[in-house]
């Protein structure tokens, strides 16, 4: 008997069927049985689920004869249901990966209860997806679980449909439950369940994407079938007049009808023409039959309370019209504001620009947050230029994102713009400020991102996928602004020059950024694992694979899950993974860390003792610290074909080179992953790659562009260099003992392996 049953109905949904079916069967929990319901679908549908059974033997397909609805359904579906737990999935939806596994644990770690509540996030048409935090408040995990309804009534609060729970299946066959026909078929499902179940708990992680389809969706449909809404509202108030015991849940279900009653008759799209002072009659006979008194009410409940309570249909256009014109004017007021605050600052600016410069004056910006090249020079300024005042800019959302020190600058104030009209040094490593104008004696001074191994500035003109924002003459503007350009190796150099042509001269000093690679200590290393979560004695393997410009969505190359159960449970993955800022996701196994949103990507190459990436030039700043590279590059092709290259990193690579999981996997259990011939590789790769870090890049460019000292004393050389010692190497590092000394012989340590 399978651990879950994954119930999925589908009509005229064939563009997103697959997407739906193939998010349940690629979970890392495969306990599961899938049951697609073709409802009389005139498209491709049945045919999609034919093929998913084909191909997966967890695939249970089911056809009907004729168009039912989604609640029949499901019914359906729940007919030939033969897991421990029911979920439900509509067809233009998807799982969240590692839902199951997530809900799985939950449910241990709460005894099996009837009714599991999670969250969910609603993707738009343009890919963009939006958890609403203030809905998801009732799901805060405090206080004992499970628990009943009663304790917790807010549950009853959340979107009322069926898509968010999983339910024992025992549970529901012993209730009776089953959707009724007609347009919204989940309420009474959505209310009678958590009211019947004995246990319930919740799961505050969002396990489902509800893609909002800008046509097609049923609810957005108008029609005379959301009529049905008042026959749904009579079940769950008859279901609760046959149970005494729940009476108290009326002035709450009371409440929830008239704004669901409110929404849909607000709605122009949701019913037709001339229809909506029937439905508003209908709705005030439903007010009347099913009121609770005493129920306390925000001020713009109250107005959808009398709307619907008298009837009021032409006041409710009035009140519609109303805050149609409050907005229109708010939003006009708003430009109007804004319109005038631009021209205030640019006048500010142009007036402090006739002001002195300071030459103790230092402004630092970085796409990192305080991390990056600028991070690093921004803290040399401070220990080798201390007349010299730092700023940061940094956006007010981030304020803790800069260290205490350092000025704070919110870009598109007075201040900001003042920073930089009057402030004599400039650092950033990303595009400046487009409205500024260099000065006569500011010092602009460019760091880039790294090593560029994929293509940069113009070379980006011929691949619009990758940036479809790049402009020759912005290009050539920005090159043309720069004093200096800080750059970490040849190639680096000869490769800004070419796509960042300008006057500026380039400080082939090595990355500030890595500094610390080198100054850090075992102690800061312990410290920075122990903050992360690291057990001590683990091998932590970062993963920080190439951010892929050409898709909306990052694409999951690794299952990282399966990879960390294969390696053994000495090892931990680090995981980076590029997209949008959020919330770390919950590891099912804790030993998978979600460090997506962490600010300092030094400090996590200091705590790990490996990297795996594809193309990100971090594997050149890594290089530094000497520890094993593996380069996972599944689609290597195409990303290059797509983003362009300069270097075949599978030719000259920093270690072992992998094109599947399988083969990633192997080359850790087999140890290659840090064997001789990886060894090697490393070696070359960094001294490449690596000729100038050593610890003090950040001193050599202040020392260059502060006071001018164009003779920099050379880098140490690549045998004599100590970057901070790996964790793992030094828990695996043989203990040393000393033998007695014999005759006059000094004591010498000897290597005890153990």
């Amino acid at each position: 008997m399978p651990r879950f049953s994954v119930i999925v109905p589908a009509y005229q949904v064939q563009a997103y069927l697959p997407a739906c079916l193939e998010s349940v069967l690629s979970q890392s929990c495969p306990d599961l049985e899938l049951i697609a319901v073709d409802d009389g679908s005139p498209d491709a549908c049945g045919a999609l689920i034919e093929e998913f059974a084909a191909r997966d033997p967890r695939v249970r397909p089911v056809h009907l004869p004729e168009n039912t609805g989604p609640g029949p359904a499901r019914n359906a579906g729940l007919d030939r249901a033969a897991g421990d737990y029911v979920l439900f999935l509509d067809g233009d939806d998807t799982l969240a990966p590692d839902a199951l596994l997530a809900i799985a644990d939950r449910l241990k770690e709460t005894d099996e209860p009837d009714v599991l509540v999670f969250d969910h996030a609603r993707v738009h048409w343009s890919g963009r997806a939006v958890r609403n935090r203030a809905l998801s408040a009732p799901l805060t995990e405090h206080g004992p679980a499970p628990f009943r309804a009663e304790d917790r009534p807010g549950l009853l609060t959340l979107p009322a449909v069926a898509w968010n729970k999983a339910c024992r299946r025992e549970f529901l066959e012993g209730e009776g439950f089953r959707f009724p026909p007609g347009c919204h078929e989940d309420v009474p499902w959505a209310y009678s369940v958590p009211m019947a179940a004995r246990t319930v708990a919740t799961l505050d992680r969002v396990c489902v994407h509800i893609r909002h389809r800008r046509v097609g969706s049923l609810l957005c449909t108008a029609g005379e079938r959301h009529f049905d809404v008042f026959g749904q509202y009579d079940r769950v108030f008859a279901y609760v007049e046959q149970r005494p015991e729940l009476a108290h849940w009326r002035p709450l279900l009371f409440r929830r009808m008239v704004g669901h009653l409110t929404a849909v008759y607000s709605r122009r799209e949701r019913l037709p023409h001339g229809s909506r002072a029937l439905f508003l009659r209908r709705a005030r006979a439903h007010y009347r039959r099913y009121r609770a008194p005493g129920v306390p009410l925000p001020p713009r409940e109250r107005i959808d309370h009398a709307v619907v309570r008298f009837g009021l249909h032409r006041t409710h256009r009035m009140l519609r019209l109303a805050r149609a014109l409050g907005r229109g004017t708010a939003r006009l007021t708003g430009r109007l504001l804004g319109a005038l605050r631009s021209a205030a600052l640019r006048l500010h600016y142009h007036v402090q620009r006739l002001l002195p410069l300071r030459a103790d004056r230092a402004v630092f910006a970085s796409r990192e947050g305080h991390g990056g090249d600028p991070g690093a020079l921004e803290c040399a300024f401070r220990e080798y230029a201390p007349h010299i005042r730092t700023a940061w800019v940094v956006e007010p959302e981030s304020p803790h994102a800069v260290p205490p020190g350092p000025r704070r600058l919110a870009p598109g104030t007075a201040a900001y713009w003042t920073a930089l009209a009057r402030s004599a040094y400039l650092v950033s490593d990303t595009r400046f400020e487009p409205g500024l104008r260099k000065r006569r004696g500011q010092v602009l001074v460019q760091t880039g991102t790294g090593t560029p191994l994929l293509h940069r500035g113009l070379d980006l003109l011929d691949r619009p996928a990758v940036s479809p924002g790049a402009d020759a003459a912005r290009i050539l503007k920005d090159a043309g602004r720069w004093d200096f350009v800080v750059s970490a190796n040849r190639h680096s150099t000869l490769t800004w020059e070419r796509v960042h042509p300008g006057r500026y001269t380039v400080l082939e000093y090595g990355r500030p950024c890595t500094d610390r690679l080198y100054t850090a200590t075992e102690a800061d290393v312990a410290r920075l694992r122990e903050s992360l979560g690291i057990p001590a004695g683990a091998v932590a393997i970062l993963y920080a694979p190439a951010r892929r410009e050409h898709r909306r969505t990052q694409p999951r190359l690794l299952d990282l899950e399966r990879v960390v159960h294969r390696l053994g449970p000495r090892f931990v993955i680090l995981a980076r993974i590029p997209g949008p800022a959020g919330p770390p996701r919950p590891a099912a196994s804790g030993r998978v860390l979600d460090v997506s949103t962490h600010p300092n990507v030094a400090s996590l190459c200091l705590a790990s003792d490996a990297l795996i990436t594809d193309y990100s030039s971090l594997m050149a700043d890594y290089a530094g610290l000497d520890r094993p590279i593996v380069l996972h590059t599944p689609d290597r092709e195409a990303y290059e074909e797509i983003h362009g290259s300069y270097l075949d990193v599978t030719a000259f690579p920093p270690g072992a080179v992998t094109h599947s999981e399988d083969e990633l996997i192997d080359v850790f259990t087999s140890g290659h992953w840090r064997g001789s011939r990886s060894a090697q590789l490393r070696a070359a790769f960094r001294a490449r790659f690596c000729p100038h870090d050593d610890g003090r890049v950040a001193e050599r460019v202040v020392r260059r562009v502060v006071f001018g000292e164009s003779e920099q004393p050379p880098a140490i050389p690549l045998p004599e260099r100590r970057p901070a010692p790996s964790a793992a190497a030094a828990h695996d590092r043989p203990r040393l003992t000393t033998v007695p000394p014999q005759h006059a012989a000094a004591p010498r340590p000897v290597a005890e392996h153990v």
